[in-house]
C-alpha cells in the first residue's frame, strides 16, 4: 500500500529528547515537554497532588480523562449498575465497559439513576470485531453510543478498539467507523487496546486521527511492558491499565504485602497507587462495595522511591501477563 501524505498526522508531534525516551517514567515529562495549559497543573504535579478528581489532558483534544477508572468487566447485568452506583456515589468518575462485556446499557443506565450530570462522568466502551462492511462498522459502534447514551445529543467520551486481533484490513475498518463518529460528535476521543508498537505504526497509512488517544494494556508489577509504555509516552498516548490488581493473584506476595503494611494500606491500594505513580490510568474492578470504596482511597499516601524499585524489580516480562502482553513487532 503506498503512504498517504503524513499531513493528517499530530502538528505538535515531535520526537522527545532522548532523556524521555528510555523511561516509563516518561508520562509527567512528557506533558511538562508539550504542555503549556496551567489548567492541567495537577497532571504534572508531584504524585503527593493527585486526588480523585485529578484528570489528565487527552492529546488533540479539549477534554481530558480523570486518572482513576473504574472496570467492569464480567459484571454480570444484575449487579453492573449497583457496582456503578456505588462506584459513582464513592466519587469515581470514569467507567469502562465493551461490548464484548455486554453491560454497556447498564453502564449508562447507572449514570442516569445517579443524578449526576452525564457532562461529569467519563464514559469508555470498546469493539472487539468488524462488522464485514465499512456501513455495519459504523452501525455496530453506533449502537454501543445509543446504548450508553440514548439521549437526543447522547455521545461516549472513549471509544477503543478493544484487540488487533482483526488484522490489517479489520483494524482499518474499525478505526475509521470511529473517526466518523468523532466527526458527528458521536464520540469524543478513540484509541485502541492490546496494540503494539507496530500495529499503531501501521495506523499512520490511513488515520485522520493519529496517534490514537489512548492505549489501554495489561499493566501491573509484575507485566510492566516498557517498551510499548516508553513508546506510547514518546507520542503523549494515554496508558490506561486494566488488570492492575492482577485479579488478587499476588495478594500473598512478599514485597507487595510488606509495602502495604509498611503503609497501612490494602495490597490493592498500594497496586492502585503504584499505576497512578507511574502515570499510568488504572482501572480496577470489583463488585463487592466495601473493594470498591476501598480502591478509591488510594490519594492519603505516597509510596517512596524505594517502594517504586522494590515493585518495579517484579517485572516479569510477558510471563508475568494474566490476559495478554501486546505485541510489537
Amino acid at each position: 500500500m503506498v503512504a498517504r501524505p503524513q499531513s493528517h498526522l499530530d502538528p505538535h508531534h515531535q520526537p522527545l529528547p532522548a532523556q524521555y525516551q528510555t523511561t516509563d517514567k516518561g508520562r509527567a515529562a512528557a506533558e511538562a515537554y508539550y504542555s503549556n495549559d496551567s489548567s492541567n497543573n495537577d497532571t504534572m504535579s508531584p504524585s503527593s497532588k493527585l486526588s480523585l478528581s485529578s484528570t489528565i489532558p487527552i492529546i488533540n483534544s479539549s477534554f481530558s480523562m480523570p486518572r482513576l477508572g473504574f472496570g467492569i468487566y464480567q459484571s454480570p447485568r444484575n449487579v453492573c449498575v449497583n457496582s456503578c452506583l456505588t462506584a459513582l456515589r464513592a466519587g469515581y468518575r470514569h467507567i469502562d465497559s465493551a461490548q464484548f462485556y455486554r453491560n454497556e446499557s447498564e453502564m449508562g443506565e447507572a449514570v442516569r439513576l445517579s443524578g449526576i450530570q452525564r457532562s461529569e462522568v467519563f464514559l469508555t466502551t470498546k469493539i472487539l470485531s468488524s462488522g464485514g462492511t465499512p456501513e455495519k462498522t459504523y452501525q455496530k459502534c453506533l449502537e454501543s453510543v445509543e446504548k450508553i447514551d440514548p439521549s437526543e445529543n447522547g455521545y461516549v467520551d472513549l471509544f477503543l478498539i478493544h484487540s488487533p486481533s482483526s488484522g490489517s484490513a479489520g483494524r482499518k475498518e474499525l478505526w475509521q467507523a470511529l473517526e466518523s463518529l468523532v466527526e458527528e460528535k458521536k464520540v469524543r476521543s478513540i484509541g485502541v487496546s492490546n496494540f503494539g508498537i507496530g500495529h499503531i505504526e501501521e495506523m499512520k497509512r490511513y488515520a485522520k486521527i493519529w496517534p490514537p488517544q489512548v492505549n489501554q494494556i495489561e499493566l501491573h508489577p509484575w507485566n510492566q511492558q516498557r517498551e510499548i509504555v516508553n513508546y506510547c509516552n514518546s507520542q503523549k498516548i494515554i496508558i490506561q491499565a486494566y488488570c492492575p490488581l492482577v485479579r488478587n493473584m499476588k495478594a500473598y506476595d512478599e514485597t507487595l504485602v510488606s509495602i502495604s503494611r509498611k503503609h497501612g494500606k490494602t495490597t490493592g491500594q498500594t497496586l492502585i497507587r503504584y499505576c497512578l505513580q507511574k502515570a499510568w490510568v488504572p482501572l480496577p474492578k470489583s463488585d463487592t462495595p466495601s473493594r470498591i470504596e476501598a480502591n478509591a482511597d488510594v490519594y492519603g499516601f505516597d509510596l517512596d522511591q524505594e517502594d517504586m524499585s522494590k515493585l518495579d524489580g517484579l517485572d516479569q516480562g510477558a510471563q508475568g501477563a494474566i490476559v495478554q502482553a501486546v505485541d510489537n513487532s
